[in-house]
């Protein structure tokens, strides 16, 4: 394995694991059996290793994401809010033939660049992968066309805290419902679990 994947696979598991915030440089260097310099030469800085970090997944997610919401927005009829989530869910899973776990890291790394109050880092996917955010407008304005961009704009806030927050805890909801309901689950029951929800939530009635 190259270096630069040493240093990529070190610093993924410890931003999923301690968050962007939590993780020095020492430790991704320590992990990764490298020097700081390595890091410096392959990356810059802390800030610029995170982009790479979400790149590899991005890169591989964007072009699914796209083709699977343009499907959805060229359909003769409105699709359902349903519909429009459930765009997300192959792009997502296909993650884990790319990567071992990809899905869960995947999700985690996103989690963690919002409870870590990463403002570059959401500016950087926004405007590198622009695409994918439009093309989900588009389909969430075909499916509830009543829809204001300032109600798109609280709704779509309202249902990424919820993904973030089921997302980041996901382990521990598969291990509950193992413990407590006697459901073995895994990181694609939770997506499924989550359609409905925020679905719901975004096509709830408006309320002026």
């Amino acid at each position: 394995m190259s270096t630069k994947n040493k240093i990529l696979d070190a610093a993924e598991h410890l931003f999923a694991d301690k968050g962007f915030n939590g993780t020095s440089l020492r430790e991704i260097t320590s992990l990764a059996d490298v020097n700081l310099a390595a890091v410096n030469y392959h990356f810059g800085s802390k800030k610029e290793l995170i982009k790479a970090v979400m790149s590899r997944y991005m890169n591989e997610l964007s072009p699914r994401l796209e083709a699977s919401l343009t499907v959805i927005c060229q359909q003769e009829t409105p699709p359902s809010l349903v519909e429009v989530f459930s765009a997300f869910v192959e792009p997502l899973l296909s993650l884990n033939v790319f990567k071992e776990n990809g899905t869960s890291n995947f999700l985690q790394l996103l989690g963690r660049g919002y409870t870590d109050s990463q403002g570059f880092l959401r500016w950087f996917l926004t405007t590198q992968y622009p695409g994918v955010i439009e093309k989900f407008v588009v389909a969430v304005q075909r499916a509830y066309p009543e829809l204001s961009a300032e109600d798109i704009f609280w709704r779509l806030h309202l249902t990424m805290g919820t993904v973030v927050f089921t997302m980041s805890s996901s382990d521990a909801l598969m291990d509950i419902a193992q413990s407590d309901f006697g459901q073995q689950i895994d990181i694609s029951d939770v997506i499924n679990k989550v359609i409905p929800f925020v679905a719901a939530g975004v096509g709830a009635p408006l309320v002026h």
